[in-house]
């Protein structure tokens, strides 16, 4: 294929490199693979009726948790200290005689989940305006409030179980780490030189090169 534009091109049938502004590389697509015989797992389709209180559902109000704590009668949002962590403040440190292929260090942190709303069977696309403001609000307080201790705060939300989801109660996860800064200060640099908003062109690939 030539490097001119081809009118016939389709991502959807072509393979292709596609720019990633977030870390300046280039991902190798081939979207038309998805058309291959699968023989493999299926996974079954995602619960249409979604009781909208369960009273086994942790993350309901007023329920137990694994950890014995008790959620408050929560009636908007809901934040408290994820009882299966990825991280932990007080991690011990790993030897410092290691194999130079096989090297770790310290990761350190507290996560924390955000419940959006006391109902089970709705997610923000099917909250009412002020109900995803308050949402959005209490994510920036929490920013603000734990960023004054942690310089990497990263709020995101796995949607549905084959993303890692085990609750389809509407939440989020909120971690809190130093781990995460060499992807934030790729975007950052990216982001202040217009990569993000499409303003610079994007670093091109060296010749013979695989893509990142």
């Amino acid at each position: 294929m030539s490097g001119n534009k081809d009118d016939s091109f389709d991502p959807k049938e072509h393979q292709h490199l596609r720019y990633n502004p977030l870390r300046d590389t280039w991902v190798l697509v081939s979207a038309h693979r998805m058309k291959r015989p699968w023989a493999g797992q299926v996974e079954r389709p995602p619960e249409q009726q979604i009781p909208r209180y369960e009273p086994s559902n942790p993350l309901c109000p007023g329920n137990r948790r694994a950890s014995g704590q008790v959620n408050s009668d929560y009636n908007s949002t809901f934040v408290f200290d994820n009882d299966f962590p990825a991280l932990q403040p007080d991690a011990p440190d790993p030897a410092s005689d290691q194999h130079p292929l096989f090297q770790s260090k310290a990761a350190r942190g507290v996560c924390k989940v955000m419940c959006f709303h006391p109902w089970s069977d709705v997610t923000l696309p099917l909250m009412k305006n002020q109900e995803v403001v308050e949402v959005i609000d209490k994510w920036a307080e929490l920013v603000e409030e734990l960023g004054s201790t942690y310089r990497w705060v990263q709020i995101f939300e796995n949607k549905g179980a084959m993303m890692g989801c085990s609750n389809p109660h509407p939440h989020c996860q909120v971690g809190l780490t130093r781990a995460g800064l060499r992807l934030r200060s790729a975007f950052s640099r990216c982001h202040q030189q217009g990569a993000a908003c499409g303003l610079r062109k994007p670093r091109q690939r060296p010749r013979g090169a695989f893509p990142a």
